[in-house]
């Protein structure tokens, strides 16, 4: 949808069903950003009903007051449709991007959730979309929360960004940076979910505690298994 400000977005619109996606995109992109992640810019957007209701598929969405909109990325293609990638340009931040993913409990990073933005032959700039299903799930429930699979996910996506990272110090010193987010400001970005988006304020609770005691206690697990199992065996077969 091309906005008053004339740029083009994407816009997630709430849908019954996938209840959890736009409040999982608004807090992953507010960390993300944070983080310094290379996460197309977002914000909670106002779209007039008579807008919407001149569009068919829009029509049948819920009329909540703010919808999702990501800045649309042109000229891109995803994992899938490269066929050979030399060089990830902006290799430095995609040791925080697989930490982000297991921080969240991102199980969909899948080819099709990164956008490459060609730069010079073969060589991209790498930008991740997609949160939908961060904290496990785009329909989670309270108790989901707790029940986070602490486990190296299965991702193609991950093994391909691991080859550009020079250094397992980034993951490191990912780590840190995301232990060190003040709380107060992870308070603030889910207290920000906007109200009929229906995130109860136990949920909301659920959200900054799971947040911070995955980062606490189970990242810094998790990163050593992917480390160990996945980055070294990459770098190992490589030398």
């Amino acid at each position: 949808i091309t906005f008053s400000d004339g740029k083009d977005y994407v816009v997630k619109y709430f849908q019954t069903g996938f209840e959890k996606t736009l409040p999982n995109e608004w807090v992953a992109y507010c960390l993300a950003r944070y983080l310094g992640l290379p996460i197309p810019y977002a914000q909670l957007v106002e779209i007039p009903q008579e807008f919407s209701s001149q569009v068919p598929e829009l029509a049948q969405m819920s009329q909540t007051n703010f919808q999702f909109a990501s800045l649309y990325v042109p000229n891109c293609i995803d994992g899938h449709q490269a066929s050979h990638v030399s060089n990830i340009i902006n290799h430095q931040s995609l040791a925080s991007i697989i930490l982000f993913d297991y921080w969240l409990c991102n199980g969909d990073r899948t080819r099709k959730n990164i956008l490459l933005h060609e730069e010079n032959l073969n060589s991209y700039h790498l930008w991740a979309i997609d949160h939908a299903e961060v904290f496990g799930s785009y329909n989670w429930l309270l108790p989901d929360l707790g029940r986070l699979p602490v486990r190296i996910l299965k991702s193609a996506t991950h093994q391909i960004m691991a080859l550009f990272i020079e250094d397992e110090k980034q993951f490191t010193e990912q780590l840190e940076l995301i232990q060190t987010m003040p709380i107060l400001l992870i308070e603030e970005i889910v207290a920000l979910i906007p109200d009929d988006w229906g995130v109860s304020m136990e949920e909301k609770k659920g959200m900054v505690t799971t947040l911070l005691s995955r980062r606490k206690n189970i990242l810094p697990k998790l990163m050593q298994k992917f480390i160990l199992n996945i980055y070294r065996p990459l770098h190992q077969n490589q030398g």
